[in-house]
């Protein structure tokens, strides 16, 4: 909402020394966010006049039609005589008054204005469009043509108002009521303590059987309805430039005087009007939900078909508007420039239900100033001095005649009242205010209050927003000052943190990131066609997903049971715009449903559940663990002056899934496996214990081509929650041994299909507990020297005893204890 300040200052007599920003300050400290304050008008400096088009010499020979133009200024450029002026705009004729920027002028944006020579004339000056001025759209688009009445010489930014301050005001979804200079004006005379001059309180004749017909049909979409006549109206009347200038201000476009008279009147109230042309209206006006069906042609031009709980106006002949909306072009107001102009208007303001005019709003994607107003609430006992207020001006500017007829369709109601202690608000805001200033504050937004201890408000009409007691309280606190409230900050029961859950998932972030992994979440929504793209089986478990009921994307209603596609997306993007060596991660839950569907108890909001309540409402929630996920392509070292570097591939995926492993304390087995999105011979099956917690490696090429991803491409997803019950995530010191280490290699010769693991598994359980740590340093493979379908395993040994120097015996019979176990499972043999 813009409000200038100059419009502001009629309804409150703000001190003379206040700016803007002053205004904006006290309007922020009272809960209304002022966005900025423009300054229109303050790098413009005179002289800026208005003159009259004396003559006009059509120039040739120019790519463009360019006019040479005496202008008579009065005495404003100090000789009277007229002044020289070379213009391009069409949109005025001799004896126009316009607007003229003489030399030693600065214009807005710092244009400053000086006699130059131009297309072989010289100009004296310019002759101003709106847009030069800074005014904004007029609707002429081309030089301002003031009314013929105007006195030459007279000071054009004093006659146009061009030096204002504007604020632009955030009005929230709940304050409707500050949509109009009514509404911010009451919210400045409190802030600063001063009485309003309110604009509603009119004279407003009661409502007479002489008023043009009108018939309610929906009194619950419609529960207020006045109707206004006013005939004999100049159809060459124009709006006023005073009239004209505060619509531009507040952001609204000039249009005809009976549209604009009713714009400035909804700016000014904050009640929508429409104005009907008399002639055009056939019979009584209607309010009405329409007809499945229906058609209209609002005042946009577009054709819309109309939903049954669309409340429209009619009139004989079907809907001439949408209600609270935008109205019909069958019944428009004609412009003042066509021939035959409106001279009999039909006024209306009306008061409608909020939800309807919203889903209507919506239905149609057509939101217009009266709709935006109506969502938020709309004062309806100020319908019938807005009524007044659009008949007294248009009587005023058109010299039109109000006739005596008054129409008011009412639906009574009773006023809204809340029962509220006296001392609420200081409980609610830890501050002690007193019933007085309690009192005081509330009569100041304009309730009724009586009572002592018990207090009874009745809710002023303008304030449909203020509904039960704590809507109340928050009235005094913002009214007293947010700023003076005091600042507690919460003190932590001593012992408590996170829980060993939120430590695995920070430091499986943290390691992983430390590894070279970027993390990338993603929305935890697919579609059930992704399942197919990954080769899942048809009875895979993880096909059964959960929908959701109001899915934000139709082709993704369902909730996610692998973080894979949404990382998949996530490297396709960046492949994409031209990152291409990339390794991304992510930590987030997914979504299993459980074997037996329960619906979810609505919990109590009086009190705290109980903890069997809030076991049901686990229980009928799907499972959701916590899942880890990285997907690799491209180059895992880069080439330079160090080596070639080496792309990322499936041994990459399978140490992220070790990396993490080690973070949360579980011992992690790697065989070999097939499953789903890997590629048959290149992915590993994770396993802790008994169980298979994941699977690492690279991507089947179908997989591969399914999601557009680079070649190549490897991943891993593990089920972190599993690791976490099955690891110790206890922080171990290292032990650090004063004797010396054994080192012992081996070279075992295994069949192909022996897989490295099951081999080291096997040394390992040989060896002992001399056995500090065991690496596979070397493969091989020559069916010359080996035999057809055989492998060279190269592994280091390190043996250390901790209480001892071991021998080379004891180091010789570890190693030969380890080899023969792995001979005896494995088929293992040394290598000659």
């Amino acid at each position: 909402m813009r409000v200038p300040l100059s419009w502001l200052r009629e309804y409150v007599d703000l001190p003379a020394t206040e700016t803007g920003r002053d205004v904006q300050a006290k309007l922020v400290s009272a809960g209304l966010e002022v966005e900025t304050v423009e300054h229109l008008g303050a790098d413009l400096k005179g002289p800026l006049v208005v003159g009259q088009v004396l003559t006009i010499e059509e120039l040739e020979g120019f790519k463009k039609p360019i006019r040479f133009c005496t202008v008579d200024v009065g005495q404003a450029n100090g000789t009277g005589e007229p002044q020289e002026i070379v213009c391009g705009a069409r949109n005025f004729s001799v004896g126009d008054k316009v607007v003229v920027v003489l030399p030693g002028a600065t214009l807005p944006g710092g244009f400053s204005i000086s006699a130059r020579k131009t297309y072989g004339k010289t100009s004296h000056g310019m002759i101003c469009s709106g847009d030069e001025l800074g005014m904004g759209d007029d609707g002429s688009h081309g030089i301002i043509v003031l009314p013929p009445e105007t006195e030459v010489g007279k000071d054009a930014i004093e006659l146009l108002e061009l030096v204002d301050e504007v604020l632009d005001i955030a009005v929230t979804a709940n304050r409707g009521d500050c949509l109009s200079i009514r509404g911010v004006a009451r919210e400045a005379a409190i802030a600063y303590g001063l009485p309003l001059s309110d604009p509603a309180l009119l004279d407003v004749p009661g409502p007479n059987a002489y008023g043009y017909p009108v018939e309610v049909s929906d009194p619950l979409g419609c529960d207020r309805f006045t109707a206004r006549t006013v005939t004999g109206l100049s159809p060459e009347a124009r709006s006023p430039i005073w009239l004209q200038r505060r619509l531009q201000k507040v952001g609204m476009r000039p249009i005809s005087l009976a549209v604009d008279v009713t714009n400035y009147v909804m700016m000014e109230l904050g009640q929508p009007l429409h104005a009907y042309d008399r002639s055009l209206v056939q019979g009584t006006i209607g309010v009405r939900r329409a007809t499945e069906g229906e058609q209209i042609k609002t005042l946009d031009g577009v054709e819309r078909k109309l939903h049954a709980e669309d409340l429209v106006i009619t009139d004989e002949r079907g809907p001439i508007g949408l209600a609270g909306v935008m109205g019909g072009a069958n019944t428009e107001i004609a412009d003042h420039s066509e021939a035959e102009g409106t001279t009999d208007v039909v006024i209306e303001a009306a008061h409608f239900d909020v939800v309807s005019i919203a889903r209507t709003a919506r239905r149609h994607k057509l939101s217009s100033e009266a709709s935006r107003r109506f969502e938020r609430g709309v004062d309806p006992a100020a319908a019938a001095a807005a009524a007044q207020r659009t008949v007294d001006l248009l009587v005023l500017l058109a010299g039109g005649t109000a006739e005596a007829g008054v129409t008011e369709v009412v639906t009574p109601s009773a006023p809204h009242t809340i029962s509220v202690p006296a001392d609420h608000p200081d409980k609610v805001a830890g501050v002690s205010y007193g019933r007085e200033t309690v009192v005081r504050r509330l009569q100041e937004v304009g309730c009724d209050v009586y009572g002592q201890d018990e207090l009874i408000v009745t809710v002023p009409s303008w304030r449909p927003d203020l509904q039960e007691i704590n809507d109340l309280a928050e009235e005094v606190i913002r009214l007293e000052g947010y700023e003076n409230l005091p600042s507690t900050l919460p003190r932590p029961p001593a012992g408590r943190g996170l829980t060993r859950r939120q430590r695995l998932h920070r430091r499986v972030g943290r390691v992983l990131a430390g590894a070279g992994y970027v993390e990338a979440p993603n929305y935890p929504f697919v579609g059930e066609q992704v399942f197919d793209q990954l080769l899942l089986d048809a009875d895979d478990p993880k096909r059964r997903v959960v929908k959701l009921t109001n899915p934000l994307n139709d082709e993704e209603p369902a909730l996610r049971t692998s973080l894979l596609p949404g990382l998949f997306g996530a490297l396709r993007r960046n492949d994409g715009r031209g990152s291409h060596d990339l390794a991304l991660f992510e930590t987030g839950l997914v979504f299993l449903p459980r074997e037996e569907q329960k619906i979810a108890a609505v919990l109590p909001v009086d009190r705290r559940p109980t903890d069997e309540e809030i076991a049901e409402l686990d229980a009928a929630l799907p499972e959701q663990p916590r899942h880890v996920a990285v997907v690799l392509a491209g180059a895992r070292e880069q080439a330079g002056w160090w080596g070639k570097g080496r792309p990322a591939d499936w041994a990459d995926a399978v140490e992220a899934a070790r990396v993490v492993a080690r973070e949360a304390g579980a011992e992690l087995v790697v065989r070999g496996g097939q499953y789903g999105p890997w590629h048959p011979g290149r992915c590993a099956e994770l396993v802790v214990g008994d169980t298979v917690v994941g699977h690492a490696g690279e991507l089947h090429p179908r997989v591969v081509k399914a999601f557009g991803l680079p070649a190549r491409t490897s991943a891993m997803e593990l089920d972190l929650d599993a690791l976490e019950a099955a690891g110790d995530d206890t922080p171990q010191a290292p032990r650090i041994s004063t004797f010396p280490v054994a080192t012992q290699d081996v070279a075992l010769v295994v069949d192909k299909f022996v897989p490295h693991a099951e081999v080291e598994a096997a040394l390992r359980e040989g060896a002992g507990e001399l056995l500090e740590g065991i690496r596979l340093f070397d493969v091989y493979e020559n069916e010359e020297q080996l035999g057809d379908g055989r492998k060279s395993l190269a592994y280091a040994l390190r043996f250390r005893a901790g209480d001892r120097t071991l021998t080379v015996d004891e180091a010789s019979a570890a190693r030969d204890a380890a080899v023969a176990l792995a001979g005896e499972r494995t088929g293992a043999v040394l290598r000659a």
